[in-house]
């Protein structure tokens, strides 16, 4: 997984760079405020790690984009109830 983003400072605009593989994703429910459900992909490379948080909306807007392009790709694996499944 590559990285790529801007940040603003008192520098002016600082482009950061950074690769690495995905350790987890965590799918955060809150039962009382559903509105504030949350994906979360934890990564870690060699000089650096984080995790992205993103919205049950962002993920939707993600696979919309890609789901056309999915048969182009030759193998993923798909997380389930049941653990992790290669897909066909």
């Amino acid at each position: 997984m590559k990285l790529r983003f801007k940040n603003e400072s008192k520098d002016g605009i600082i482009r950061i760079e950074s690769s690495g593989s995905v350790k987890e994703v965590l799918i955060n429910e809150n039962l009382m405020n559903p509105s504030e459900e949350s994906i979360s992909i934890c990564f870690r490379g060699k000089n650096s790690s984080g995790i992205m948080d993103l919205s049950p909306e962002e993920i939707g807007l993600i696979y919309e984009s890609v789901k056309s392009r999915l048969p182009l790709i030759k193998e993923f694996k798909r997380l389930s109830g049941g653990g992790a499944k290669i897909a066909d």
